[in-house]
């Protein structure tokens, strides 16, 4: 009873009761955090390096030669000579290190790095990243790497068994890298910026077009396409192009997104935009379950009697249909998150939704952007 009456009340909500609401408008939002300013942008680095002090957890040499071949030259370059001999420690082992420069970084600042085990370590707790040079794309070192690894995992093992939670073999160092070199970039010299747009739009940009110019009271941005938009730094008449886009990067600008909706199979996560739509649409969904079972019976001859044992087969197969959605018509119009609430007041699962979802943009009347992970 309950079933029917949630269901009626379904039925009136999105036939009978329905008033398509108008989408509200989304917030201003800074410029600075819908666009790259061309050029303002970070390096990535890497290193190959040594992590030293583990307790017993490092690699087996054995089974990593790269780790001894490290080790024996970072101890020649500190004057001890091992050719020749054979060592076996197992508190050391071979590591990526990887990091990122933030934009205008200086000589000295430094940055946080994280480290990576390429061998058959067991856990970096506790171990000490010595000096690594870090590279950029160009082949360039550009920082210097070393200081304690804090691991986030942890790892334990006995005789007949071991237990890890996390992941013990990656780790990061907070400021651990010291810049010794800088990206040559000289922003003071460029006479025009590019803003490209993170998620381009022609509405989105011509917006920026519109109130960069406001700001200036001249023309001073240009819509490219709708990923872009370029600025005149000369035409602004500020001190220099820092000025100018600090005072261009705190403008408040209304964004236009683009109607989306985004399902996780794995958690039954729904997640949409406030202007997904649904044109009119009919909608049915039940449970259909199918058992088999087999239950051979075995049967003797009688006492005494001449016969052979036979095996008889049985077969029990029955369907079940559990009860479900009834055909519910959707008026046109109609937002999704409604729908999706009157699907919520039947106590519809999220998996069993999610596949309603994929039915409706199958057959055309969900108006959005559908994406599943």
């Amino acid at each position: 009873m309950t079933f029917v009456t949630n269901f009626l009340v379904l039925i009136c909500t999105l036939v009978c009761g329905i008033t398509a609401h108008a989408p509200a408008h989304a917030s201003p939002i800074r410029l600075k955090d819908l666009v790259e300013f061309d050029g303002v942008r970070g390096n990535d680095l890497v290193g190959y390096g040594l992590v030293v002090g583990l307790n017993g957890s490092g690699d087996g040499i054995r089974n990593a030669p790269f780790t001894e071949e490290i080790m024996s030259n970072i101890l020649e370059r500190l004057g001890v000579n091992v050719t020749g001999e054979q060592f076996r420690p197992k508190n050391v082992a071979a590591v990526f290190v990887t990091a990122s420069i933030p934009p205008f970084s200086r000589t000295g600042s430094q940055i946080d790095v994280t480290v990576s085990a390429i061998g058959d370590a067991k856990s970096l707790l506790g171990g000490t990243l010595v000096m690594t040079p870090l590279n950029a794309a160009d082949g360039e070192i550009y920082a210097v790497a070393q200081g304690t690894v804090i691991a986030g995992g942890a790892a334990a093992e006995g005789d007949a068994g071991a237990v890890v939670q996390g992941v013990p073999t990656a780790g990061v160092i907070p400021s651990g890298a010291r810049i010794e070199r800088e990206i040559d970039f000289e922003l003071s010299t460029l006479q025009t910026m590019r803003l490209a747009l993170r998620e381009p739009d022609f509405t989105t940009a011509s917006r920026i077009e519109l109130t960069i110019n406001a700001e200036f009271g001249r023309p001073v941005a240009l819509m490219l396409d709708p990923g872009t938009v370029r600025i005149d730094i000369a035409a602004t008449r500020e001190r220099s192009t820092a000025h100018a886009l600090s005072r261009i990067e705190n403008l408040l600008v209304e964004p236009e997104r683009r109607a989306r909706v985004v399902v996780d199979q794995r958690s039954g996560t729904i997640v949409m935009g406030e202007d997904v739509r649904i044109s009119r649409v009919a909608v049915s969904q039940g449970n259909l379950t199918l058992r088999v079972e087999e239950s051979p019976l075995v049967v003797q001859p009688n006492p005494f009697a001449q016969g052979e044992t036979v095996v008889v087969p049985r077969t029990n197969a029955e369907i079940e249909e559990e009860p479900g959605i009834g055909l519910a018509e959707v008026r046109p119009g109609t937002s999704l998150s409604e729908v999706i609430a009157g699907l919520n007041a039947l106590g519809v699962s999220p998996r069993d939704m999610i596949d309603i979802l994929k039915s409706i943009k199958a057959a055309g009347a969900l108006h959005a952007e559908f994406v599943v992970r």
